[in-house]
Parts: C-alpha cells; sequence; structure tokens
C-alpha cells in the first residue's frame, strides 16, 4: 500500500469518527470490562440511542438502571467531543471526589488507547484533569456548592443526580457558565420523588424545561433476564432492587410516608383552597368556620427570616380534617397576632405553639394579648395535664406547666411514627399541595426523620404537633370526661327511711336510671316522680 492511499485511508477515517460517534466508538475506544479485560466498546443498541440523544439534544436527563454502562457512554461522548473539537470544556460533578474522578480515568484509558494517527497529545494530566493539546479539557469536582461555578463550560456532566445533596445551588450555578450554548447530561438512578431529579425528570416529560428524557430500565440490557432480575431481588431486598434496576421513582427513596400513600391523598383530597388571604397569600381556606365544631391550631415559628418558614394548620378535632394552612414569613410578633386571630375566628380554638427558640417570642405576643386557649404542658412532657394542657393556664404555675409545645429528642421520635400511621391508616384529610410536596421530602436520613437538604419540613413539623396533641391530650381528655360522665351517671338520690338523714346518694347499676332521681313520694322509695338531671351536661 503506497504511502499516498495510506493517508486516504486515514483521512476517510477521521472523517467518518467526526461524523458518526457511533462508529469512532465501535471501532477505536477501548474500554476495561470486569470480565474481558481491555476490549472494544461494543454499544449495545439501548447505548447508541442514547449516545444519539446525547449529540441530539444540548439537555439530556437519564433515568437509569445500575451497571448499564452510561458512565462508560458519557466518557466515550467527552473524549470524542474532546478528541474532534477545539477548546471544549468538560466538568464532571459527583457525589464525592472519587466518584466523579472514575469518568476521567475512563476517558484517560480511552485516550492513551486511540491510534496514533487519531490521538490528540496530552499537555496537562493528573488524577482529577486532562487537557490535550488542542485546548480541550475534561475536570471531576465533588458536589459542594460552589461545584457548578466555573468558566464557560462546554458539557456538564452530574453523576448520581438524585444522590446529590444541594444540587439546586450547583445547578443553579451553572446557568451562567452554560448560558453560552454549553450541554448538560444529569444521569442517576432514582431516589423516591420531590427530589430536583426527580422534579426535573417530570417537567421534562411534560415539557416544560427543555431536558430530553432518556430512560433504561434493567431489561434493556440484551444480557439480562428475569432469572437475574429475581437475583438481585435476593442480593438487595425488594425496596433496594427496585431503586437499582427498575427506574421507578414510587419504589425507590426514604420517604417516611410511603409514596403510595402520598400518590392515594394527591390524587383525593389535594385541591385549591377556596380562599387565599394575604399580601402575599400565604394564608389558604378550605373550610370556613362551623360554629358547632372544635378546632385545634398547630404552630410551627421561624424568625420571620432566611430559609425557614413559620407554618400552621387549623384542623377539624373531630375528623381530622385539614380547614387552614399558613406557610410564610412573619415577625415573631405578627405572627402571633396571626395565631390569635385565627384561633379566635376558629371558635377559640386550641392554639398549640412550638416553644423552642424563636417559638418563645410568639407565645409571649399570645400571651400579652391573653388569649385564653393556649395550650400548656409540663417542660420535660412527661407529664400530659389533661385539665390544663386543654383549658388554658388555671394553676399553670402550681402544676409547673409551661405555655406551648416543647419538640425534643424524646418525643420527635414518637410524634414523626404518630404522624406516619395518621397518613397510612387514612385517618387524617391534608388538602394543601404544599404540605404534599413537603411530605415527599420528608425522609429517613438515617435514624433521622428531616427534610432532604435544601429543603423544609415547617409544614410536617406543625403537622406532627398538631397530630401528636389531639392523640395525646385532647384524646384522654375527652376519656377523662366520658369517665365522669360515666361515674356520675351511676349516683342517684334515694329517701332513707331510717333514722338519720332524710336522703342520700348511692351508687347504681342500671344504665337506664343514670342521671335520674326521685322527688316526692312520702319518703317511700320507688313511689315518688323521676326527674333528669341531664340537663347539667
Amino acid at each position: 500500500m503506497s504511502q499516498q492511499n495510506l493517508r486516504e485511508i486515514i483521512k476517510q477515517e477521521y472523517k467518518k469518527c467526526v461524523e458518526n460517534p457511533i462508529y469512532f466508538m465501535k471501532k477505536y475506544v477501548k474500554i476495561q470490562h470486569p470480565v474481558k479485560g481491555t476490549c472494544n466498546f461494543d454499544l449495545y443498541p439501548f447505548q447508541e440511542g442514547a449516545l444519539q440523544d446525547m449529540v441530539d439534544h444540548s439537555l439530556n436527563i437519564i433515568l437509569k438502571s445500575r451497571q448499564m454502562g452510561i458512565s462508560t457512554l458519557t466518557a466515550a461522548y467527552s473524549l470524542w467531543l474532546m478528541t474532534f473539537h477545539t477548546d471544549k470544556n468538560i466538568l464532571i460533578i459527583s457525589i464525592t471526589q472519587e466518584t466523579a474522578k472514575e469518568i476521567v480515568t475512563k476517558v484517560r484509558f480511552a485516550n492513551d488507547n486511540l491510534p496514533t494517527w487519531l490521538k490528540v497529545p496530552c499537555v496537562e494530566d493528573n488524577r482529577l484533569s486532562l487537557r490535550l493539546k488542542n485546548g480541550s479539557q475534561i475536570k471531576a469536582v465533588s458536589s459542594a456548592g460552589t461545584a457548578g461555578r466555573s468558566a464557560a463550560l462546554s458539557l456538564l456532566i452530574i453523576d448520581e443526580a438524585a444522590f446529590i445533596d444541594g444540587i439546586e445551588e450547583i445547578w443553579l450555578s451553572a446557568q451562567y457558565t452554560l448560558s453560552t450554548g454549553g450541554r448538560a447530561i444529569l444521569l442517576s438512578t432514582p431516589n423516591g420523588v420531590g427530589n430536583f431529579f426527580h422534579k426535573t425528570w417530570v417537567a421534562a416529560e411534560a415539557g416544560e424545561n427543555g431536558f430530553n428524557t432518556i430512560r433504561l430500565p434493567w431489561h434493556l440490557h440484551p444480557e439480562r433476564d428475569q432469572a437475574w432480575r429475581d437475583k438481585q431481588t435476593e442480593l438487595s431486598g425488594v425496596k433496594g432492587a427496585a431503586q437499582e434496576c427498575d427506574c421507578d421513582f414510587s419504589t425507590s427513596g426514604n420517604q417516611v410516608v410511603s409514596v403510595d400513600t402520598l400518590e392515594f391523598y394527591k390524587q383525593t383530597y389535594i385541591k385549591d383552597p377556596v380562599e387565599k388571604r394575604g399580601a402575599s397569600q400565604d394564608l389558604w381556606i378550605w373550610d370556613r368556620p362551623d360554629n358547632s365544631k372544635n378546632y385545634i391550631v398547630s404552630a410551627d415559628c421561624a424568625r420571620g427570616d432566611g430559609a425557614d418558614y413559620s407554618a400552621f394548620h387549623v384542623f377539624d378535632v373531630d375528623t381530622l380534617t385539614q380547614v387552614a394552612e399558613y406557610k410564610g414569613q412573619l415577625t415573631t410578633k405578627d405572627y402571633g397576632n396571626l395565631l390569635v386571630a385565627i384561633a379566635t375566628e376558629y371558635n377559640s380554638a386550641l392554639l398549640v405553639v412550638e416553644n423552642n427558640n424563636i417559638g418563645w417570642g410568639t407565645l409571649q405576643q399570645i400571651i400579652d394579648r391573653d388569649y385564653q386557649n393556649t395550650f400548656y404542658s409540663t417542660p420535660d412532657l412527661n407529664v400530659v395535664d389533661v385539665e390544663h394542657n386543654y383549658t388554658n393556664k388555671l394553676n399553670a404555675q402550681d402544676k409547673k406547666l409551661v405555655p406551648g409545645f416543647t419538640t425534643t429528642n424524646k418525643n420527635r421520635p414518637l410524634m414523626v411514627s404518630n404522624m406516619e400511621s395518621c397518613f397510612r391508616d387514612k385517618s387524617v384529610t391534608i388538602r394543601s399541595i404544599r404540605s404534599y410536596e413537603e411530605l415527599n421530602v420528608f425522609i429517613w436520613n438515617g435514624p433521622k426523620a428531616e427534610a432532604m437538604r435544601g429543603y423544609n419540613d415547617d409544614l410536617v413539623m406543625a403537622l406532627s404537633i398538631g397530630l401528636w396533641v389531639r392523640g395525646t391530650a385532647l384524646k384522654l381528655r375527652t376519656e377523662q370526661m366520658a369517665y365522669t360522665r360515666t361515674m356520675l351517671g351511676g349516683i342517684t338520690k334515694v329517701t332513707n327511711t331510717t333514722p338519720g338523714p332524710s336522703s342520700q346518694y348511692k351508687i347504681i347499676q342500671s344504665p337506664q336510671e343514670t342521671w335520674q332521681f326521685e322527688t316526692g313520694g312520702g319518703g317511700v322509695p320507688g313511689t315518688g316522680k323521676k326527674e333528669s338531671l341531664t340537663w347539667l351536661l
């Protein structure tokens, strides 16, 4: 073969690689396979389809099963961009620096194994970055809040995007670096609903944010069958296998309230309020006060600035139906005034305010306003005083009661567990989309239940307080009242025929005689007229 013919062949091959990244990868890119060792990157059909989407769309979001070769695919795509284009700037962000580094390692390996006539000389090569002579470079960083702040990017790759805390800030920072025409690939297995990755996926499917969706479940891989899938369940459990294999948001994640339960509430109860009040429309009303009903207002407090919000719910005590809700930012004094106003409006409702830290400022305003149905409790909450917790501060000093509700490390898990049980049993009715969205991102972070990083749980905690008080103090008081009623119902007045007082009270057993006594009859039992004392109730 003459030198001229060889040059022509190389020229044609080079042109094919420039025009067709699939051809370039299948013929010239080497990868490290865990079983086969170093081999050609022989793309599967689903990988070819995903790669074509990366080329055709500037924004791609990939919902994938584990071990589908997508990290390797994005590495090969990055190498193609760097090799056949000048001054491409690629940034990889992952949960940790080590996981981000893996993609750079794959790019480096593939580049080292390219034919000499394809390879662009490397001018900078270290553990976390690679820069070629043509000005193109790739860099790996961890998911710190400033990770997206960089020079203008040609391609941003966010790996395991559903598991990165604070990804909203990263994405916001990246908007400016991508504004000159850069591309982005978000890829991850699912991690429940309500987080940034899930919301972005849902919005992409609805055509609202410009992202192209790529779904890659386990069964697309030609080397996997149902027996393989069943084995994953044995190894990882039902939930773990569903998260790693099925690309199903509803069966993944660590939500305190299950996704299926929340979906039931969304389809059944969530609806727009009939009225929104306030300058910012933060107070939502579904049912106006009914004079025949009792209500409870449960409130969580914030300073009125920053990222946290003050929040409260108004519930029908008997049916546990949400009738009103507030989430906004007010000063502690203004928030106290609002709570007094809404509690008074709802038939002087029992007002339960968390007294941790900032809550005292709000409670002081409520006390100054002399609201007469404020919840009082013992400082350590070891005792639930059913008389004074419910009927305000009468003898509060004697009972050593304090205004408000104290959330502690001891009762918080019980409150969260009680809330989850109420939702699981469908015994509480929530109508607010704001509460629904907070519940979606209220997760188990190890042993503690809390909002995902970057989200709030103000409404969730106000809800937990209200459900806990209703299920303890109010329930115990109702039971005490029923017990007292039953005891008094067993008392009747009879005439004594023996020397001594003319009459006395004794306990009777017949339920038909409750709340009745005899008058007249000349002192002979059973001959007088019976009168009822039920009017005393």
